[in-house]
């Protein structure tokens, strides 16, 4: 089956991992990190700073690709029409 997430088109059987997460400062320098929507709703008690929010796909151990949402809302809406797709079949 093949989805579509932002124009881009990708073969499920291909996929190994497929995750929102939010896109947070480390606190050193620029440097940003990936941090789990749960953790960043229960544990982060606004004590890290969040740059985005994104959509992560892995295609085995080597490619990846990253989708990066201003606001959760706009990442949240993305995930919705991922899902439709994934009904449909």
């Amino acid at each position: 089956m093949i989805i579509t997430i932002e124009s881009k088109e990708f073969d499920t059987s291909k996929i190994t991992q497929l995750y929102p997460a939010a896109v947070i400062k480390t606190g050193y320098e620029d440097e940003t990190t990936q941090a789990s929507l749960e953790w960043l709703d229960t544990e982060s008690k606004g004590k890290v700073e969040v740059v985005g929010y994104g959509i992560f796909v892995h295609l085995g151990e080597e490619e990846k690709h990253s989708f990066i949402f201003p606001t959760r809302e706009e990442m949240d809406a993305a995930v919705g029409r991922i899902a439709s797709q994934l009904k449909q079949k």
